[in-house]
């Protein structure tokens, strides 16, 4: 069964088809292809900037924040959601803290945190598109869903059973640095301002990995969507600011 394809139908809401349900063994093979996967997100958004070129900015801005959210399904702003609830109502205890993250319903904690980065996120597609610099429109998504291999790689997977720990079982650990290292330099090579995207990414890793660490002693697949989230924004308001 093809990578990429299990890969675009569990990241995006594109109409993609697969003949059988994937093993566990072919999920995590999968995992190579979620940067290609960030990649033609980054193109399809592209795309539509070009498009709407003519639109005023703050429209486009608008626009193009519902199709990044309308391609993934709102999937990872459920994760990050949860999270949020979580984090803030655990006390810092894991067992209610992952307790809270399977309750799906929202508290007041999730509707800030989302309202609040997507609030960022529009601001900050305003401020490049009125600077003509698109090149985050690419950099956020590729750099983001490249992060989840790394986070799967690096750190433990504390929720026993589900997608997520087939994922972490069964990754193809040998190939993935390598796969990251091209990733990362194929970025600095072809798209402008790569190294700030790269350094900002890399901090926000390295920050919401000590938090999953610190609450939950590991991640788990709301924690990973909530890492994807905050980096795309991370790096979209850092090149927006680098813009200005």
């Amino acid at each position: 069964m093809n990578g990429l394809l299990i890969a675009l139908q569990f990241l995006t809401r594109l109409p993609v088809t697969l003949k059988q349900m994937p093993s566990a063994e072919q999920n995590g093979r999968s995992v190579l292809w979620y940067p290609l996967v960030g990649m033609l997100i980054g193109i399809v958004l592209w795309l539509a900037h070009y498009l709407l070129d003519d639109v005023p900015a703050v429209l486009q801005a608008a626009l193009l924040l519902s199709l990044w959210v309308a391609m993934s399904g709102g999937l990872h702003l459920d994760g990050l959601a949860d999270s949020a609830d979580a984090w803030a109502g655990g006390f810092g205890d894991k067992q209610r803290t992952l307790e809270i993250m399977k309750d799906p319903r929202s508290g007041p904690i999730a509707v800030v945190a989302l309202l609040l980065l997507l609030l960022l996120k529009f601001a900050a597609l305003m401020v490049l598109l009125g600077a003509a610099s698109t090149s985050a429109l690419l950099l956020a998504p590729l750099l983001a869903r490249s992060a989840l291999p790394l986070l799967f790689l690096t750190t433990p997977y504390v929720r026993k059973g589900g997608l997520g720990q087939a994922l972490s079982s069964h990754l193809p650990r040998q190939h993935l640095p390598w796969l990251l290292a091209a990733v990362a330099g194929v970025s600095l090579v072809f798209i402008p301002a790569a190294w700030l995207a790269l350094i900002t990414a890399g901090l926000v890793f390295v920050l919401c990995r000590q938090l999953m660490l610190k609450h939950l002693g590991g991640t788990t697949g709301d924690t990973a969507g909530a890492l994807l989230e905050i980096m795309e924004c991370a790096i979209v308001v850092v090149l927006g600011c680098a813009a200005s």
